[in-house]
């Protein structure tokens, strides 16, 4: 990815980060009430705030650095979402079998970590490009792999096997990840308790 740092916003700001998924579609009505729905984008982008108002000041010169250090909205980095970081419910714990990333042709040696949001009436995918380092556990046929039969690049979400899966076997996975984003916004407004007057911290998904 062009323009992103490895290294995640401080613990601090990301437990306090409020936002989540945005959609584009575009909705185009007609007489009798009808109407046509176009989705102009094809997945959707997530947008978050941190409330920077009333920071003492070790906190407040933490999110200065920070923002300093990736210049504003030059470069990207990892924030751990408090509200869906892992490729299960938020209080589970990771299983190898959470999440489908592929079907072995006994070929491919290489597949991509992705979650599903699925219920009765539709699913979405979405790619996972962030997981976190060793978190990873893989299955194929719902029986886990060891250490020495996968390795998984933190950078990009793509999992490697030393050997290619069988055909038809079923490759799943459970991780904990990361969204890449960076700073919506080139100005930082900071204050410190009890100064009201700062306004939230916008932050937008980043294209990998």
């Amino acid at each position: 990815m062009i323009g992103f740092h490895d290294v995640a916003l401080p613990e601090q700001f990301a437990r306090a980060v409020r936002g989540g998924p945005v959609d584009a579609t575009a909705i185009i009505a007609f007489g009798g009430g009808r109407e046509t729905r176009v989705q102009s984008q094809r997945a959707l982008r997530r947008r978050y705030e941190i409330a920077a108002a009333a920071l003492d000041p070790d906190a407040a010169y933490e999110l200065l650095t920070f923002f300093e250090a990736r210049r504003g909205r030059l470069f990207g980095f990892r924030l751990r979402d408090p509200m869906d970081h892992r490729s299960c419910a938020p209080l589970v714990e990771p299983s190898p079998r959470d999440q489908a990333i592929g079907v072995g042709d006994g070929t491919s040696m290489t597949f991509s970590l992705q979650k599903t949001y699925s219920d009765a009436g539709g699913e979405a995918v979405r790619p996972i490009h962030k997981p976190v380092a060793g978190s990873v556990r893989v299955s194929i046929d719902g029986v886990e792999c060891s250490a020495t039969e996968f390795t998984c690049d933190a950078a990009s979400g793509r999992v490697t096997f030393i050997s290619a899966p069988p055909v038809s076997v079923r490759i799943r996975a459970g991780f904990l990840f990361d969204a890449p984003v960076r700073f919506d916004m080139d100005r930082l407004d900071l204050a410190l308790a009890g100064d009201a007057r700062a306004g939230a911290i916008a932050l937008v998904e980043a294209p990998v």
